[in-house]
Order: structure tokens, then sequence, then C-alpha cells
């Protein structure tokens, strides 16, 4: 496991930019870690002694929250009473590059940090606003937690079983709005370096959910009802999902178009008729006619042991996988054989972390500690004293 932090190596595409960030949860911070990653300054403003709310979500590594652990490396924390210190934050502001916040709206503009006001003060300044469901609309003030935007902007209505819908098993709202901030951010920069002048990010975790269920709006769209929800099946695609082999080995098949299917029934099923039954010799026709698809795939595959049909697989070249359990992933091998687990220290002792996906060779990322709150304050008062 590699150790690494942002003393030595490489310069990073973004080493010298100062972002500053009131933020707490899970969007802002999942946004401004990939910052901090790519060499960025993060200052993260949070509550004295609380700190980011999320620091308490639960105690499960190390007597520390899991989502704070995952979400807030490589950043300095600076304790500042906004109420009555948010002058600190403006000098800070004197110095940044980049400005996010999630606040509740009207919060920024209340305290003096509205984009239109900061970027008037410095033109080179990019905001970022992170919220529910926008600045304006009939949502604007509503309360935006994760499983609520996955409700209202239908994730949940096609997830799960047919008999009973679920949310996603992680933060998908809260992920989707801060990958998306964090890719304006980035175009922002670019867009500075062009025009020299800062622009604004407006980001909402219902618009960016709502972009993500691209393909059951149109499919809903198109034929007047929605997906129905398949479990690990998939709505338009057949087969497509978990089976399981005769000692209890699950796998995981996607079969993509008529090439795969008519192998997978001469090399995998060694019923080669099945590809031209005229139930299942179409796309459409497999999907209407599932529950007979997987009876007649059900019945070879449970004659069969896990090694052989994982044999028939690879030899008929059938994409396939594992249906793994949380625990299993961390020990997968794929992991393990590229060397992506690295660790970091936190105030509770070190732990285990994956590489960010974003690979830049020959230029290891920051990885750096998990901040206690407030530990880095006097160090940044005594970076805006110094001339």
């Amino acid at each position: 496991m590699r150790k690494t932090g942002r003393e030595t190596g490489p310069v990073l595409p973004l080493d010298g930019i100062v972002v500053v960030s009131c933020e707490q949860a899970v969007a802002a911070p999942f946004a401004t870690r990939q910052l901090a990653e790519l060499g960025a300054r993060v200052i993260k403003i949070e509550r004295p002694g609380e700190g980011d709310f999320a620091r308490a979500y639960d105690t499960t590594v190390h007597g520390q929250s899991s989502h704070f652990v995952w979400l807030n490396r490589s950043k300095e924390s600076m304790a500042v009473d906004l109420k009555s210190d948010v002058a600190t934050v403006h000098r800070l502001l004197e110095r940044a590059d980049v400005f996010v916040q999630n606040f509740a709206p009207g919060a920024a503009e209340r305290l003096g940090l509205g984009a239109d006001d900061l970027r008037a003060r410095h033109p080179r300044l990019i905001t970022c606003s992170i919220s529910g469901y926008g600045p304006s609309g009939p949502y604007r003030d509503a309360k935006a937690y994760d499983l609520l935007i996955q409700s209202e902007a239908g994730l949940v209505s096609v997830t799960g079983s047919p008999e009973e819908p679920a949310k996603a098993g992680i933060p998908a709202a809260d992920i989707g709005a801060g990958m998306y901030a964090f890719s304006g951010i980035l175009a922002a920069l670019y867009d500075r370096e062009r025009t020299g002048t800062g622009t604004h990010v407006e980001i909402s975790l219902f618009d960016a959910l709502v972009e993500w269920m691209g393909f059951p709006l149109q499919y809903t769209a198109g034929s007047g009802a929605a997906p129905p929800r398949t479990g690990t099946s998939h709505a338009a695609i057949a087969p497509y999902g978990t089976f399981r082999a005769g000692d209890g080995v699950e796998v995981v098949l996607g079969i993509q178009n008529e090439r795969e299917w008519v192998a997978f029934c001469a090399g995998v099923l060694e019923r080669p008729e099945l590809a031209t039954d005229p139930r299942f010799d179409t796309g459409a026709g497999r999907v209407a006619h599932r529950p007979a698809l997987h009876a007649e795939i059900d019945a070879v595959l449970g004659g069969l042991t896990g090694a052989e049909l994982v044999e028939r697989l690879g030899r008929a070249r059938i994409a396939y996988g594992r249906r793994r359990e949380v625990a299993e992933v961390l020990e997968h091998p794929q992991l393990a054989a590229r060397d992506r687990w690295a660790v970091v220290e936190t105030p509770g002792g070190p732990v285990r972390t994956l590489l960010p996906p974003i690979t830049l060779p020959g230029r290891p990322p920051r990885l750096g500690p998990v901040p206690a709150v407030g530990e880095h304050t006097d160090a940044v008062r005594a970076w805006l004293d110094a001339e």
C-alpha cells in the first residue's frame, strides 16, 4: 500500500490553486476532495467545536465517521464562527482562486458571501454554490437530504424489486452533485485562463440526479410507462442480471447484442436452438418473455458447478462478473494487483483508503491526512497575517 502526501513528488495540475470551502455533509466535501488530490490547497471552514456535522454520522473508523474520513483527506480545517467572524473568510477570499459553499439558500448572501458580491470584489474568483434544488422555483427552500432527492428525482421508483422500491445504497444525489461541481470548477479555471475573469458555477443535487435519470425518463416519455423495477436485471435488456449455478455460485451476466446471445446459447447453455426460438430471437422478445427465458437458462445452469459455468463463459467469451459483498471488494484481486490501496492518517489513527480514480502517470495524487476540527486555524491565520 502506498503512502503519499503534499510534501513530495512532481507538481500536480492544481498546485498553487487555493480553495476556500464553507462545506458540510457530502456533496461539497466530495467536490473539494477531488480538487485537493489534484494539488489544490483546500481550506475547509468548520464550526468551532463540532465542525462539519458529518463528523458525527457514525463512529466506525477508529471512533470517527466513515463518511468524514472518506470525504475530507488532504484538507486543512479552520474553525471560524461565521456569525461573529465572517471577516476572516473575506480575508481568505482575497487570496483564493475558488470559493465553494453549500449553505441553505440565501444564507451566503446574508453573510456577504453571495457570488455576485464576491466576484465584484474579486473578479478572478470562481464561486460555486451547491444546493438541493437550485436558487429559484417552488422547491428552493425545501430540505434536500440524499434520500429525499432520490425520491423526488424518481431514482427510488426504478430501484429495487418488482415488489418494493429501494433507495440506492450510496448517496447518489450527493455524489452526482459533487462530481458536477468538481468538473464545473475545472471548466471555470480553464475559462479564467482564457478570459482572466472568474465565473459562478451553480449546482443542485436535484438537477444532477435528474440528469442521471436520463434513460428512465426517455424510456417513459417514449413508451408511456416507466421501466419496471427488476432487481439486478435490466428493464430493456435480457438476459441481464444475477444467475446461480447448481452449487450456489452467483454470476452476473449482461448479454448486449445478438452475436453474444447466439454465442451464449451455443457455448454456455449448449442449446443453440434457443437463439432462434421465436420468443427469444430479438432483444425485445427476450425482454417480453423474460420469465420463460430465465426458466430455460436456470434449467441449464442448475446442473453446473460455479467452476464449470465460469469455464464455459470464458470459452464462449461472454462478459460476466461476480456479485460481490462489500467485504469481498475490500480484498478484490484487481485492486491488489494494481496497487490501488494507500494509507492516510486521521486523528484516530491510520486508515486504508483507495487511490482516486483520476490517474496521472508519474504524478501520484495528494493523499494528505484527514484533519481534526480547527487543526490548521493558527497556521492559516499566520499565513493571512504574513506579508
